[in-house]
């Protein structure tokens, strides 16, 4: 076993190989991006890539988008430290794709066009429903959004060897995320855009296959061996010992608290806004559907492989020196990287955690600028009236000054408690969106007030929850340790929030003297069962 005490002086010797494999990543995409490019002339080909691509193109796409920088290195990390408890993580990031096949994907693709408001507006008031579920769609990718952003600060102290305090240069590469994030989008568009998501999939999924197969050849291919050893780890270090095999490590005391973040993640992922919008890039609803499968497929293998990762980083690494190493928790997978591989090992795996974050953050960034410019601008400013090429152009500066917005942003946050920017997103897209979703689809009497009242108050609840939560104050790990204002005893919102947003957009509905067209909701119930009517929504 390598020293980990030399990996801090390891990865300035050899931060130049985990720099040679990320520049060698951005050219390649680069290129694809510019080629992608020469397509993009209208806003179907801008937003949706001209619905060009294949289930299973579009389902490795959404992976790419899917497995951020914190499905592989938190949960990894969460795995070493917790066992068990950990790998809840990955069950609950997987599942959630079976409520985005059963409910959402097909009727999506089938009723909508660009964006979630195309659906949530089809049968409802226009104006204020697109005003609503724009201002859900961008508060929780800019949360998602910052969260990613300010992690790169924080992985660059490890990946490259800077040091902790040494916020210019993590502040560089947050500009350089940044800026290559602002380059994507506004050349490539979502073609540009999925294409750069499929390729850090697969950079993704094999650099995690690798990691496995050695982690299990040094303990003879056998699952067993692997756990006992990080079983023997943990107690030679005076840990949980066999405890790390059986639940209750993270949540044996707060099991509130662990229903409340698995109902975020399993109901939050199918409305995340940037997950919603890849169902518009396939031709046909038949494609969605494949793409929700392939989504699963890959994102089942690569999260079983955290689960061999995680221990293995438990057995051969342990508690206390993954806790002790630059980036806590997150160090894990870079540590079993250095362990198992050496320099060039964590080398390809530190330029795979750069592009994951660089893929997401384009994701985030186009579906943000779709909102704004086909919700806001094109049917609430120009009223459904705005010239085709002048859409796309708000869409490309508002990629701009979503970019700057996020780099300031990330700079601000770096060396923050950033782990309640992704709770907050997802407790938002499952409280403020998914509620309204369920009942444009499925209840026909639904109206504009129960939306509205859902949106804006499941959007108001998961935010003022979490602002009086323990994540934000009133403990050392908090976002603000100095103060005490946690009147809200979980750290996520998800278990209040979101049946709080079901019962307003019920309250609203039953409470609303007004009542929807009852031949647009016939035409809505068609639609999004058989596809008739959308844009090549069917197979002839």
């Amino acid at each position: 076993m390598a020293p980990l005490q030399s990996l801090g002086e390891q990865t300035k010797e050899t931060s130049w190989i985990n720099i040679l494999i990320f520049v060698l990543f951005v050219g390649v995409t680069m290129v694809v991006v510019f080629r992608a490019s020469r397509n993009n002339k209208t806003a179907a080909d801008y937003y949706a890539a001209g619905r060009s691509f294949s289930g299973g193109q579009n389902g490795t796409a959404i992976a790419g988008d899917y497995l951020s920088a914190a499905s592989f290195l938190g949960i990894t990390g969460a795995i070493a430290i917790n066992g068990y408890d950990g790998f809840l993580y990955s069950i609950g990031f997987l599942v959630a794709w079976l409520v985005a096949l059963l409910l959402v994907a097909e009727l999506l693709r089938n009723t909508g066009k660009f964006t979630m408001a195309d659906v949530l507006s089809f049968r409802l008031k226009q104006r204020p429903v697109r005003i609503a579920a724009a201002t859900t769609t961008l508060v929780v990718c800019f949360f998602y959004l910052l969260a990613q952003m300010a992690g790169a600060g924080g992985l660059v102290s490890l990946l490259l060897g800077l040091d902790n305090g040494n916020k210019a240069g993590q502040a560089v590469v947050i500009a350089v995320v940044g800026v290559l994030m602002i380059v994507y989008v506004l050349i490539g568009g979502m073609k540009g855009t999925t294409w750069v998501q499929i390729i850090k999939a697969c950079l993704l999924i094999v650099g995690a296959a690798i990691m496995t197969v050695m982690v299990l050849a040094m303990n003879g291919f056998n699952l067993s061996t692997l756990m006992d050893a990080a079983v023997q780890t943990s107690i030679n270090e005076g840990g949980a010992g066999a405890a790390l095999l059986n639940p209750g490590a993270q949540y044996g005391k707060a099991p509130l608290d662990f229903i409340s973040l698995a109902l975020a993640l399993v109901l939050g992922t199918a409305a995340l806004p940037h997950v919603l919008m890849r169902f518009y890039t396939v031709p046909t609803a038949k494609e969605a559907r494949k793409s929700v499968v392939w989504a699963i497929w890959l994102i089942g293998i690569f999260y079983i492989f955290t689960l061999v990762l995680g221990y293995g980083a438990g057995a051969l690494i342990g508690k206390k020196e993954i806790l002790a190493a630059p980036g806590g928790v997150n160090a894990a997978a870079p540590l079993l990287a250095f362990v198992v591989g050496g320099p060039i090992l964590l080398g390809f795996i530190s330029a795979v955690a750069f592009a994951t974050i660089l893929a997401v953050v384009a994701g985030l960034t186009i579906t943000a600028a779709a909102s704004f410019a086909h919700d806001i601008y094109s049917n609430v400013i120009v009223k459904g009236e705005p010239k085709p090429e002048m859409e796309v152009k708000v869409a490309r500066r508002t990629v701009v000054v979503i970019g700057v917005v996020a780099i300031a942003g990330g700079i601000l946050a770096n060396g923050q408690n950033i782990a309640f920017l992704v709770a907050l997103a997802f407790a938002i897209a499952a409280s403020a969106n998914l509620p309204t979703i369920v009942f444009s689809l499925f209840w026909k009497k639904f109206t504009t007030q129960g939306a509205l009242w859902s949106m804006y108050g499941g959007l108001a609840a998961a935010i003022v929850l979490i602002a009086f939560s323990p994540v934000v104050s009133g403990s050392p790990k908090a976002m603000i340790p100095g103060a005490s204002f946690d009147f809200f005893p979980l750290a996520n919102p998800g278990i209040i929030s979101i049946p709080l947003a079901f019962f307003l957009g019920w309250l609203g509905t039953v409470l609303d003297k007004n009542t929807e067209n009852p031949r647009i909701q016939a035409e809505m119930d068609v639609r999004s069962l058989t596809g008739v009517g959308a844009e090549r929504a069917v197979e002839h």
